[in-house]
């Protein structure tokens, strides 16, 4: 049985609203391919959807219909927002719907230019939907990874971390992973009007097969011998972090943690391990400074550093050796998190309500990487800056390893701290080493240069990991390239169809 094109823009036009709740209810149905769910088959199924209705929707249908899809799909993703402002964060509960349900309508706003462009330029062409739908969709994806500070949440290649797509990530990164994703919907999308058979099971099958073989090339290379390392996970209560009741038994926890550690050379503390504000001249960080010395390892803490002399606070990583003190400050603030863009009289509002309104300072955008007592090079990523994986690639061919310190206890018991770690198993993958993840309450891991889990602490404890883990070297092509590499062929594909849509009005 063939699909009539027609019939479906028929009945789509005659029953808006059932069209709209049944988008809807796809676009949140796509949100268990990603973690924690990881039905990573799901997302081929419910993409070729979206790419069916740019095929044979009109773009202002197809517009809509793609914006319910992603509102479906960043309601069910990110409803966790919700948790961190209120639940965690104590915010008004009017002002936690009135940022997740904005932050949502953005992102679906983004895809409704999606479903646009993609109808538009596709005109009801089976194989100009194979050149422009996808590289339509993943140049706008990547539009708002970055466009006013950018929400590279729940990219569509995440979703693929445990799938032979994955293989395609040194190659072309995460944007890449999707472009290859999409060209598989495609070939669905073919099969299901029933048009050019052999090139549907081809663009079906063949990202699959070439992902799978490309999983198995070694981009890298190890370097030195093995550091055995280990984190702390201090396991402490997001509620109760601040408390001044918990101050002095947060730091007996982790230098009681320290004490019992023997072998391990390296030794990682979580985003703001201990919960004061810190001047790198202050007497307890020269403690600790001695006890390295003595000990013979390497710390590496996350701390909310207070530089005296300018009154600026920044959210740092602190490296000590003994001897030095080296420094990364976290470059991208999260809006609304650590910094807020709002006037002066809205900011007033805030301090009156007794919301948090004050700043911290983004570090400069390129910073040395860390150097351990050993010579282990790293380079960091703090929180959120994870999901930037471009914005890291000036580190690599410096950083022997991967390290990201991270407070996912904003998270309550939602997904999202399952979707953190998938995106920082992405980014292992992308460069091909190893990622150190420390975080306060879950998930802490070891990320191997496969993208795979080595070792994982549980949530909401405290917990100690140890593992040996290889430096690596050498650069994996898009460690090289970056987006330009995914991104000039995309463009020349939109820009191609562009012309071809132009032709064909021209004639008409």
């Amino acid at each position: 049985m063939q699909i009539n094109l027609s019939e479906i823009q028929t009945l789509c036009d005659r029953n808006p609203r059932v069209t709209d709740f049944a988008f809807f209810v796809f676009g949140a149905l796509l949100t268990l391919s990603f973690a924690p769910f990881n039905l990573y088959l799901l997302a081929p199924v419910f993409a070729a959807v979206v790419l069916l209705g740019s095929l044979c929707l009109a773009p202002r249908t197809a517009a809509r219909c793609a914006f319910w899809f992603a509102f479906g799909h960043f309601l069910g993703g990110t409803y966790w927002i919700y948790i961190s402002v209120h639940v965690i964060g104590g915010a008004p509960l009017m002002v936690a719907f009135v940022l997740m349900l904005g932050l949502v309508s953005i992102m679906a706003l983004f895809f409704a230019g999606t479903g646009w462009l993609m109808s538009r330029l596709v005109a009801g062409d089976a194989l100009r939907l194979v050149v422009a739908a996808p590289a339509i969709w993943v140049v706008i994806e990547w539009l708002r990874g970055w466009f006013l500070s950018g929400f590279p949440w729940l990219s569509l290649g995440y979703s693929q971390i445990d799938s032979p797509l994955a293989g395609w990530a040194p190659l072309l990164g995460i944007y890449g992973v999707s472009w290859m994703l999409l060209i598989s919907a495609t070939g669905i999308v073919l099969a299901v009007i029933r048009r050019h058979q052999a090139i549907a099971l081809a663009l079906f099958v063949l990202p699959w097969l070439l992902g799978y073989g490309l999983r198995e090339v070694e981009w890298t290379q190890p370097v030195g011998d093995p550091v055995l390392t280990t984190i702390v996970q201090g396991g402490v209560a997001q509620e109760d972090k601040w408390l001044e009741k918990q101050f002095k038994p947060t730091v007996k926890l982790y230098q009681d943690a320290l004490d019992a550690i023997q072998e391990s050379t390296l030794v990682v503390w979580p985003e703001v391990a201990i919960p004061a504000l810190l001047g790198l001249g202050d007497e307890y960080l020269g403690m600790l400074q001695t006890d390295m010395q003595a000990r013979g390892k390497s710390l590496v803490m996350g701390l909310l550093e207070y530089d005296r002399e300018n009154h600026r606070v920044y959210n740092s990583v602190l490296l000590l050796d003994g001897e030095r003190q080296q420094v990364y400050r976290k470059r991208h603030l999260v809006p609304f998190g650590e910094y807020f863009p709002v006037p002066d009289f809205v900011r007033e509002w805030m301090r009156l309500m007794d919301l948090p309104n004050s700043d911290i300072t983004a570090g400069v955008a390129r910073q040395p990487v860390l150097v351990a007592a050993d010579g282990t090079k790293m380079g960091v990523a703090i929180c959120y800056e994870d999901a930037y994986g471009a914005e890291q690639l000036y580190a690599i061919a410096d950083a022997n390893i991967m390290i990201n310190v991270s407070n996912d206890g904003w998270f309550g018991e939602s997904i999202a701290a399952f979707q953190h770690l998938q995106i920082a198993r992405m980014r292992a993958l992308e460069v091909e080493r190893w990622v150190v993840r420390a975080t306060n309450n879950g998930m802490s891991a070891f990320i191997g240069p496969k993208g795979e889990l080595v070792a994982t602490a549980p949530r909401f404890a405290y917990a100690t990991l140890d593992q040996a883990i290889q430096p690596r070297t050498g650069l994996t092509p898009y460690a090289s390239m970056g987006n330009v590499a995914i991104l000039l062929p995309l463009c020349l594909a939109i820009a191609w169809s562009a012309r071809r849509q132009m032709g064909y009005r021209g004639k008409n």
